[in-house]
């Protein structure tokens, strides 16, 4: 990473209920396993056969495991609508994700650096 560059917090994380806005698997939602990076893995989303060999002890089989997606084709989704988040620095200096709901701004969760 360059000098310049600073790392940006994440506005997905972990137990997300997350919409896919693009690709194969648009329209489905689901939890946000884990993230590594800017790839996010969804449970239910994004399927992808693993062909397991047979050893001693477990027959071979034909797995489904989710694959990772981009984190650009996904949204937040908060209740049964998929949100924007857009950043912004509260009334005590913290940094915030929100979204709008009309002419509301909805604060959503704090951006720690840790």
């Amino acid at each position: 990473m360059d000098k310049k560059q600073k790392k940006q917090p994440k506005r997905i994380r972990k137990d997300d209920t997350v919409v896919v806005i693009a690709g194969n698997s648009r329209g489905l939602t689901g939890k946000v396993l884990k993230t590594s990076g800017d790839k996010v893995y969804v449970q239910g989303v994004n399927l992808g056969k693993k062909h397991v060999k047979a050893t001693r002890t477990s027959k071979g089989a034909i797995l489904e495991i989710e694959r990772p997606i981009h984190v650009s084709n996904l949204k937040i989704m908060v209740g049964d609508k998929a949100v924007k988040l857009k950043t912004r620095v509260n009334e005590e200096g913290v940094k915030e994700l929100y979204y709008k709901t009309g002419e509301e701004n909805i604060a959503y969760r704090t951006l720690n650096r840790s």
